[in-house]
């Protein structure tokens, strides 16, 4: 186990002693990136800009609910609406790896752009254990690329720090606990909901997906009051996969949206969530009600391994 105490002094005296110029930060809003964004604002202060780019695959109000944690930390922050370059560089792409890298690229452009403005040399990543473990090495089998570690070029023009790169969530969990950061925000995978729609990306799709995610957080949360007792990642994921349907009098050939409910302490290995029969029967006929242009609802009970917890 980490002492969070000691940590915290540890990263950010690493911070200081790598940060020779001015820096960036990439944070996605997530509990990593998050933690990364108070640990270097206690480090280098003004000398880091902490940047949050709206890709157009986030949740429903979530720019919000970021910009709302850098104000309570007094945090030097900048966020950019990339929306419209990132779904057209998406654009007729079905392949995972493909999106993912093109992902990746898409961020380090964005920052190199950001950097050059605000006079950066470094960038400073949320890189945790799983994200290099996942993404292969030299000796390691490449299970999937990380937007923050198998997306970046080769010859990067920022010089990279990652201070969290060997601990696991549980351990990211505890240090933002003790910083005083809040610990029940959902996991969000730094590709957004790219990585939870299978095939290609479309903004209708992206909608769509948005609409499904805010029942399924908001079920999940109201079916499991007490937020230790939640799963540790519930999501929705939108398949490839029309059927046959009936709505009021009417047949439908509508979309398929999958549930995935995930417990685990690392993100490392896990076992699906067993809810009761009555929360799944709920959650469907919201969707199925509420999100036009769904019509099944199917759920995931696949551990980790064989599966990654993220379908993509």
């Amino acid at each position: 186990m980490v002492n969070e105490k000691s940590f915290v002094e540890e990263a950010i005296q690493e911070i200081r002693s790598k940060l020779t110029d001015r820096g960036i930060l990439a944070c996605s809003g997530g509990q990593d990136s998050t933690l990364l964004a108070v640990l270097a604002n206690r480090a280098a202060g003004e000398k880091v800009l902490t940047v949050f780019v709206d890709t157009g695959l986030l949740r429903k109000g979530e720019p919000e609910r970021v910009e709302a944690i850098f104000k309570r930390f007094s945090l030097n922050y900048r966020i950019i609406d990339a929306s419209d370059r990132f779904l057209s560089a998406l654009k007729g792409i079905s392949e995972p790896e493909q999106k993912r890298k093109i992902i990746g690229k898409t961020f380090i452009d964005v920052f190199e752009e950001v950097a050059k403005e605000y006079g950066a040399k470094f960038l400073l990543q949320g890189t945790i254990a799983p994200d290099w473990i996942e993404s292969g090495g030299s000796v390691r089998e490449v299970i999937k690329s990380h937007h923050n570690v198998g997306g970046l070029p080769e010859k990067m023009n920022l010089k990279l720090i990652e201070p969290l790169r060997d601990l696991y969530k549980d351990e990211i969990r505890d240090i933002s606990r003790f910083v005083g950061l809040d610990t029940d925000v959902q996991p969000f995978p730094g590709p957004g909901l790219a990585v939870r729609i299978i095939g290609e990306i479309t903004r209708e799709k992206a909608d769509l997906l948005r609409d499904v995610t805010e029942i399924v957080e908001r079920g999940v949360r109201d079916e499991y009051a007490d937020a230790s007792g939640r799963p540790w990642q519930y999501f929705a994921v939108l398949l490839p996969v029309q059927s046959t349907g009936i709505h009021g009098d009417k047949r439908t050939y509508g979309n398929t949206v999958a549930i995935r409910m995930i417990d685990t302490s690392d993100a490392m290995s896990g076992t699906f969530t067993r809810p009761s029969w009555d929360f799944l029967d709920r959650i469907s006929t919201e969707i199925t009600n509420e999100v036009k242009g769904i019509n099944r609802v199917v759920y995931d009970v696949t551990n980790k391994p064989p599966a990654t917890i993220e379908w993509e």
